[in-house]
């Protein structure tokens, strides 16, 4: 396969809200099976129920509700693996989890971040609406607030988490945090910002695919969640069936008694690229 051809990759799309806990198993059940060289790449478009999550290094400080109350509020709460700091995800937001390899292929970290946000900015125009990177800061914004927020973890070379676009979430669910620990920044949505003429949320989800296909050099395969090709459905079984733990993409979240946010769980360094 030459460097430009794109490489085949499965596209799983879930039809309603998958949990938090369950989606992070999941990846990681992807992620070892990528590994193995047993599935393709693989790129999940989902929701989630209302959840909110620190990264590796997320500082409890910008967390303006505690557990208790977030919890009351019918708020998950996790620490996940992904880079980044506290974030919000709910209902009416896609999150987009491409599960690929790296090592093998001519991205790496850096071209990988600005491919996750080209397909933010480019799914945002596909709606009339000007998104744009910011200098230092990661993720896609435009005029009226942030719109995408990126945060990732590349381990032994295979991606985990990624990107969250917001079609038509509640805003609310921001203001229980400081949305990527940036004090004074606006969060937007094409609802917010297009009003009546906001596309339907299944159309922003299909332009993310769509353009996530692009940016990523990739060939989607679509996938039905509840059947698909074997590996799928063998790796799906074990899914149902593992339960509880979460992985190495997130955990359950424990406050630390200093208030300071607890430090990450140690993970292989990726390799060097050669």
């Amino acid at each position: 396969m030459s460097g430009t051809e794109p490489r085949p990759a499965w596209a799983v799309r879930f039809p309603t809200p998958v949990p938090y806990a369950d989606a992070a198993r999941l990846q990681g059940l992807l992620h070892a099976a990528r590994l193995a060289g047993r599935i393709p790449d693989t790129i999940l478009l989902l929701e989630h129920p209302p959840v909110v999550t620190l990264g590796r290094r997320g500082r409890e400080g910008f967390l303006r509700r505690t557990p208790a109350e977030l919890a009351a509020l019918g708020i998950g709460l996790y620490r996940a693996s992904r880079g980044g700091d506290v974030t919000w995800h709910g209902p009416g937001q896609w999150v987009l989890y491409p599960i690929l390899k790296l090592d093998d292929g001519p991205m790496d970290a850096h071209g990988y971040l600005h491919a996750l946000e080209e397909t933010a900015i480019r799914t945002a125009a596909d709606f009339g609406v000007r998104a744009f990177r910011r200098k230092g800061m990661n993720g896609a914004w435009t005029a009226r607030g942030k719109i995408a927020a990126i945060g990732f973890h590349i381990r032994r070379w295979v991606t985990l988490h990624g990107l969250s676009f917001n079609a038509e979430p509640d805003l609310a669910g921001f203001a229980t945090i400081v949305p990527c620990g940036l004090e004074g920044e606006p969060v937007a949505s094409l609802r917010t910002l297009l009003g009546d003429a906001a596309p339907p949320r299944a159309a922003v989800g299909d332009r993310l695919l769509a353009n996530a296909a692009g940016a990523l050099r990739r060939r989607l395969d679509p996938v039905d969640p509840a059947g698909g090709p074997p590996a799928w459905r063998a790796l799906a079984q074990d899914w149902r069936r593992a339960g509880g733990a979460t992985g190495p993409a997130a955990s359950e979240y424990r406050p630390t008694t200093s208030g300071a946010a607890a430090p990450p769980p140690p993970s292989p360094p990726a390799p060097s690229r050669r």
